[in-house]
């Protein structure tokens, strides 16, 4: 074992070497390999290209070294042509606070049985006078730099959960595909986290129509990890136990208090609201969510192609299942 393994269990240290292709005696040059190829994109101006941070992208990737190098190269690349999103990239900004007291993320204190952390969304907390999509957005990116640092969940990965119970269908056109492509390669394509599972619960007619939209967007291995739930909670425990979930998930749990991952990350400023007023609102990112154009979604303002709304049923999410089975 390496220095740069030393963070990881005995049962973590088998799991890199099974599932990632992580071999101790060839992991400096495994690093080397990618950094090596940096040269390859001047276009792209690589902040970072330490062992520690490298190997995060390794891990991601399974240690295919040209899959790592593409995903850090993303990485560098979507903080290059998203420059606005990430001025005041911290969780003091108004934005990324408002977002983060409100929930955007929260983070379970359990993990589930393969050591994945459980992140919860809790969407109809969006409180649009307050905050933007895209600030949500930056709260979650901010909170996954955090949380990557731990090198178990590099290895081990998340888990997340939306519940959309009492999100609205005014709150729902403000998801504009232009917005959610912004989410996707930020999350999907330029991150090296490793997600288990996306879990959608008590998911409204318009969010299952909603996700028809943006499938053809998701890699094929995003959509196996796909869950609608609807409803029907039990689906939910049988991949991740009720009794490490708080009961808004049917869990055995206490009630899940949204500011519980925010007081991690602001400490002592979490109730110092003297940089939340409404001037300082008027922030580059809100701007942004009004001229968002990423290069491989055409413009829209409509959140669905109204063909597609006629032809779904309103009560559908009430008898979902699963429509995918993780790997």
């Amino acid at each position: 074992m390496t220095h740069l393994q030393a963070g990881l269990s005995p049962e973590t240290l088998e799991k890199a070497r099974l599932e990632l292709n992580e071999n101790p005696d060839t992991l400096h040059q495994d690093i080397q390999e990618v950094r090596d190829m940096v040269i390859t994109r001047p276009d792209i101006g690589f902040l970072r290209t330490d062992d520690a941070f490298i190997l995060r992208f390794l891990r991601a990737r399974k240690f295919q070294h040209f899959e790592a190098f593409r995903l850090l190269a993303q990485y560098f690349e979507y903080r290059q042509q998203n420059l606005d999103m990430f001025k005041s990239f911290k969780a003091t900004d108004p934005g990324i606070k408002q977002a983060l007291k409100d929930g955007f993320p929260g983070g379970l204190a359990n993990l589930d049985h393969y050591g994945r952390k459980i992140l919860v969304l809790f969407a109809a907390n969006w409180d649009q006078s307050r905050y933007t999509l895209v600030d949500i957005l930056r709260a979650i990116l901010l909170s996954l730099e955090a949380m990557i640092e731990d090198p178990e969940l590099q290895v081990n990965g998340f888990v997340l959960i939306i519940d959309w119970s009492n999100f609205t269908f005014k709150q729902a056109s403000k998801l504009t595909p232009s917005m959610l492509r912004l989410a996707i390669e930020g999350l999907q394509d330029s991150f090296p986290a490793r997600f288990g599972g996306i879990h959608f619960v008590n998911q409204p007619w318009y969010i299952h129509a909603l996700y028809t939209v943006i499938r053809p967007f998701l890699k094929e291995k995003t959509r196996k990890r796909i869950f609608l739930h609807g409803n029907n909670l039990n689906s939910l425990h049988q991949l991740i136990h009720p009794e490490i979930l708080p009961s808004e998930f049917g869990g055995m749990l206490p009630p899940y208090d949204m500011g519980t991952w925010a007081r991690t990350l602001l400490d002592h400023e979490y109730d110092d609201d003297s940089e939340c007023n409404a001037d300082s609102y008027n922030t580059p990112a809100k701007d942004m969510e009004k001229d968002l154009s990423p290069k491989s979604m055409k413009r829209s303002q409509s959140v669905v192609d109204p063909g597609v709304l006629k032809r779904m049923d309103k009560n559908e999410e009430e008898n979902m299942q699963p429509l995918l089975s993780l790997d």
